[in-house]
């Protein structure tokens, strides 16, 4: 049974994760915290690209090369489920190789088993 990638939804959500534990790198940052409600075979992970990272073509290929380093990382190691995750993104991450960022991407998942 693969494992379901849900966004959240709800602002509480979304308050309640930026209050919990953080790791940050050269092209994002990622805030995690477990919630009490969630279901253990779903994965819930929102992307966050902010204004200030270009117009909504380009905001939109970082979504998408975060989205596609994501599902690499579920393929290659085992995530932790009992976490949701945010991930905002930073201006480097437009301008930076995909290689490079999906490495520094998986050393951090790997921290936060």
């Amino acid at each position: 049974m693969g494992i379901k990638i849900l966004s959240l939804s709800k602002n509480e959500d979304f308050k309640k994760i930026l209050s919990g534990r953080k790791v940050n790198n050269y092209y994002s940052t990622i805030f995690f915290k477990k919630l009490p409600y969630k279901n253990n075979n779903t994965l819930k992970i929102s992307i966050i690209t902010k204004r200030k990272l270009g117009k909504a073509v380009q905001r939109n290929k970082i979504k998408r090369r975060l989205k596609n380093i994501i599902n690499y990382i579920l393929r290659s190691i085992k995530i932790n489920l009992e976490y949701s995750y945010l991930i905002i993104a930073k201006k480097n991450v437009l301008e930076s190789k995909y290689n490079d960022i999906k490495e520094k991407m998986l050393v951090d998942f790997k921290k936060i088993l």
